[in-house]
């Protein structure tokens, strides 16, 4: 049944033009879910039925996988079973009103202002490497970007003078973001003062952020930088890139931003999404109401 797995992941990303990172989630997820099935003797996508794919799922519970992800196994197998009966290899679709679980809604992590002060202040400030990676932390923070946009950023995408980036997201619509005066003097410090340095054996290169041989930064690269620097700056909270996006969200929310722009910004598609942050503000509210009412404690 690989045959056909594969032959799924490639109209994935031919036909539906998903990111790598999707589509390795559905490769995992099935791979998983075929190994189940092949351990039953199941050599056939027409011998799979609905209770294998609920045994495979409940197996999945048992081993305490979380419910978000079990949702988004079930989801894999559900698409998969469609493109199996769109394409004529079967003819009933065992997924059909199979239920995935509802996903638990964890609020997102985030810094608050101060941690995220001294993460930006942390790199050193006289290196080429060091004003770098001062500009990303700033452009992260101010613009609320994911790590995937900012690895993409191009130097032609900022335009200082008027304060304002311009980003893609994976599906390639653009959105136009302001950043802050520190931030562009950041950027320019670094474009004018550590760029040329590191770029010096790629000069034609376009990326705003190289790495140390002058290309464009990864993923992975900047995942390094980002804990390097909260080891640094003394956070011991889990922080990832994607932190510097939810505090972004949160802080402007508790600032009394309005939740459209807030969503414009995020490049979120429904606002719903974008309605989590509101539950953090209003926990941070909280907490900041406990600590400092004269008698909120009083029993």
């Amino acid at each position: 049944m690989n045959e056909y797995l594969q032959t799924f992941i490639r109209y994935l990303a031919e036909e539906k033009a998903l990111s790598r990172n999707t589509l390795e989630s559905y490769q995992r997820d099935l791979n998983q879910f075929l190994e189940f099935a092949k351990q039953r003797d199941l050599q056939a996508p027409d011998q799979i039925r609905k209770t294998h794919i609920a045994l495979f799922l409940g197996e999945m519970r048992q081993m305490g996988r979380a419910s978000s992800t079990i949702t988004r196994m079930t989801v894999s197998i559900r698409s998969f079973c469609h493109h199996l009966v769109r394409e004529g290899i079967i003819q009933q679709d065992p997924s059909v009103h199979m239920e995935a679980p509802k996903a638990e809604k964890r609020l997102p992590n985030v810094m608050t202002i101060e941690q995220v002060g001294h993460l930006i202040d942390a790199p050193d400030r006289h290196s080429p490497q060091g004003r770098r990676d001062r500009a990303m932390l700033e452009m992260l923070y101010a613009t609320g970007i994911r790590v995937s946009e900012l690895i993409s950023v191009n130097v032609d995408d900022v335009r200082l003078d008027l304060k304002f980036l311009r980003c893609a997201n994976n599906a390639g619509k653009e959105r136009i973001i302001p950043i802050t005066g520190v931030t562009a003097k950041r950027v320019g410090e670094y474009i004018e003062q550590g760029r040329q340095q590191l770029i010096r054996n790629h000069p034609e290169e376009l990326a705003l952020f190289v790495n140390q041989l002058g290309t464009r930064l990864t993923r992975q690269g900047f995942w390094k930088i980002i804990k390097k620097y909260a080891r640094e700056a003394g956070i011991e909270a889990d922080i990832t890139p994607h932190t510097l996006r939810h505090s972004f969200a949160t802080h402007l929310l508790e600032s009394g931003a309005d939740l459209r722009s807030v969503q414009e910004m995020l490049g979120h598609a429904d606002i719903s999404t974008t309605q989590i942050y509101t539950q953090v503000s209003k926990k941070n509210m909280k907490d900041v109401y406990e600590a400092h009412h004269p008698r909120a404690n009083v029993t």
